[in-house]
């Protein structure tokens, strides 16, 4: 079996971008988005400084989470170990980026479609080495088949002290490192410092393109003319500010002694926003209702009387009919949403999701169907034995496919979905109160209760998408 991958050698690497250049010319590959590039970091205090610079991409993942989790297979791994994509099956539905641990996806802004560091596999078919291998000044990066004993990277393999970035993913990633530090390794050691040189576009790339303009003075304050600032400050002031004054100076020069990252590629920012949060709700509260309105109707303790039936049937298909609008909505190419249907992956909870939704609309059409007709009402429980269930996992399976998101916290949040079945069970029951009740407090209460899960849902999908993957 063929196994390719790369070596980055650190002793070697100059950071001089020709692998970054090499790339953007070889893929035609948008401005402000890169399939390789080089971080920077800097340690130390003047003079005794050092910097050190690392290739970053796509690590062609032996258990590649990116691949799992496409509904479509856009992504897939090919029989020499290259994760490869496909754009013309991608619907943007960005779970790639959020499954990747290495943040080595963007979204085209282009096409719509993700994409990344494919290995230049036209270029391997034709016995020729990647670009960025190719253009390396100092030779820095090493191409070529891990399973080869006698290949130039296995020796590099055999013969160095080589270092992988976050293993602990158990993605068993293909991109070796000579030499690198733990700070360069790991995204948390250092902290961005706001936009870097040559980055101005960072503010509207790949899926935010579309908001660049309204965007454009988004950079923060350079720490050296906050410092300036404050010195300037300090000889004019009081002696009581000039305490405070000096206190954010020495804290200046503590951070001073951090490692310090002064280059690295833009950050992609929130990939899933208010769309995929609300579809949580929209889509729990849809399950809920009828979840817990069967529930209380098999234990004798709720009456579903004709107007009942309706207003729980409409309500339940208006919010799962929401649900879906809203799914389609986040996905960058919306007019492919039906491939998760026509071209599943069978892996990922996207599509197995997007059944689910499916069957339990259908149940709760055909209850439709047996209202309208007026059928005998006995079929409404026999539905309910197939709705019940079904409506669970509407209301749950997106912790599973939190799950699959590998390069985010949700992955390894294990009651995520007891969690989810939570709120799903207190948003039911507070519309289950507003469909049968005509008490003012008990609106109330469950108007409350419905703020505070929508609350509560909202941070869940955006607090682990701020974290630094890189």
């Amino acid at each position: 079996m063929v196994n390719f991958g790369f070596v980055i050698d650190n002793r070697k690497c100059i950071g001089c971008h020709a692998c970054t250049v090499a790339c953007k010319s070889e893929h035609d590959v948008p401005i402000g988005v890169n399939r390789t590039h080089v971080k920077y970091i800097e340690k130390g205090e003047y003079p005794d400084v050092t910097r050190e610079f690392s290739v970053h991409r796509c690590n062609h993942c032996e258990d590649s989470p990116c691949t799992t989790i496409c509904p479509t297979t856009a992504l897939f791994t090919r029989e020499d170990g290259i994760v490869d994509f496909d754009d013309d099956r991608c619907i943007g539905c960005k779970s790639c980026m959020q499954a990747c641990p290495y943040d080595a996806l963007y979204i085209d802004p282009n096409k719509g479609t993700a994409a990344k560091c494919n290995y230049c596999a036209h270029r391997i078919e034709h016995s020729y080495e990647p670009a960025c291998v190719i253009v390396c000044p100092v030779e820095a990066i090493v191409s070529g088949d891990l399973d080869d004993e006698n290949s130039s990277i296995s020796n590099y393999v055999r013969e160095h002290d080589v270092t992988v970035r976050k293993p602990e993913s158990g993605a068993k990633p293909n991109v070796y490192y000579v030499e690198t530090s733990e700070d360069m390794l790991d995204p948390h050691a250092t902290e961005r410092s706001g936009e870097y040189l040559w980055t101005d576009q960072a503010a509207g790339v790949g899926h935010f393109a579309k908001y660049a303009d309204s965007r454009l003075g988004a950079a923060n304050t350079n720490s050296m003319i906050v410092q300036l600032a404050l010195e300037k400050k300090a000889r004019a002031a009081n002696p009581r500010d000039r305490a405070v004054i000096r206190d954010v100076m020495e804290r200046l020069d503590e951070q001073a002694q951090r490692p310090k990252r002064s280059y690295d590629q833009p950050a992609k920012g929130v990939l899933w926003g208010w769309e995929v949060s609300a579809y949580i709700v929209t889509k729990a509260v849809a399950a809920g209702t009828y979840l817990m309105a069967m529930l209380a109707m098999f234990a004798g303790l709720l009456e579903m009387t004709d107007e009942l039936w309706w207003e729980l049937v409409i309500g339940c298909t208006a919010f799962l009919g929401l649900t879906g609008l809203l799914l389609v909505k986040d996905l960058d190419r919306p007019e492919r949403f039906l491939y998760v249907m026509l071209r599943p992956n069978w892996d990922s909870w996207l599509v197995k999701g997007a059944y689910i939704l499916g069957a339990f609309g259908g149940v709760l059409a055909l209850s439709g169907a047996v209202l309208f007709f007026d059928l005998d009402r006995a079929y409404l429980e026999y539905l309910a034995i197939a709705g019940m269930p079904l409506a669970l996992l509407t209301g749950i399976y997106t912790a599973w496919l939190f799950g699959q998101a590998k390069g985010r916290a949700w992955s390894k949040d294990r009651f995520l979905a007891p969690k989810m079945f939570v709120e799903m069970a207190i948003l039911g029951g507070a519309s289950l109160i507003l469909l049968t009740s005509e008490a003012f407090l008990d609106w109330m209460g469950a108007g409350l209760l419905i703020f505070l899960v929508c609350h509560h849902a909202h941070r869940v999908v955006l607090e682990p998408q701020l974290e630094t993957l890189h």
